[in-house]
């Protein structure tokens, strides 16, 4: 598989949530784990979350509410991608939290390990101490590719959700950048 992994432009949201609500019709179907802390028979991608990007891709980085994406392309498709966003805490601008997804068709051949190495890269040059992630404690796949990442779990709360009739854990997980990350002025 030959992909690029490059910034999303904000005039290419609209395409970029098409994606999205493809890729939520994997969520918990199949042998596909649950993903997103959402019903299986969600109607897509939720309308705020789609303004938390589209205005987050517009803030300053260093901000409240900042967000930047990046896409995997194969071709003219994209494949997955990897978003990195504020935390709502004022006092943690030295961390961010991320957020990704691959495509059905391209998991299991390395893209979810270049996405996460690009993001932490972005977030070093910008001078981030940490990089958080929040992850669905039944989702092993996921789990497992941030923990070859580099990602330590830091907390789990059991019971977080209640999905389907199913009670599901969240997972906290966080990458240290380095001390040589720790520059943002805070």
């Amino acid at each position: 598989m030959t992909f690029a992994i490059r910034p999303l432009h904000t005039e290419e949201l609209a395409v970029f949530f098409h994606y999205l609500n493809d890729h939520l019709l994997d969520n918990g179907r199949g042998d596909a784990p649950l993903f997103q802390p959402m019903s299986r028979a969600s109607p897509g991608f939720p309308p705020e979350r789609a303004s938390g990007f589209s205005n987050g891709m517009q803030a300053v980085v260093g901000m409240p509410g900042w967000r930047r994406v990046w896409v995997a392309m194969e071709g003219e498709e994209i494949i997955g991608h990897i978003d990195l966003r504020a935390r709502p805490e004022p006092a943690a601008r030295h961390r961010c939290l991320l957020g990704m997804g691959v495509h059905r068709n391209a998991r299991r051949g390395g893209l979810g390990t270049a996405l996460v190495a690009a993001a932490a890269a972005w977030a070093r040059a910008q001078g981030m101490a940490w990089i958080d992630l929040e992850v669905l404690a039944g989702n092993l796949p996921a789990r497992g590719l941030y923990r070859k990442a580099g990602f330590v779990q830091t907390g789990e709360i059991a019971d977080m959700f209640r999905i389907d009739g199913e009670s599901l854990g969240y997972v906290f997980m966080s990458l240290q950048l380095g001390p040589e990350a720790d520059r943002m002025a805070v």
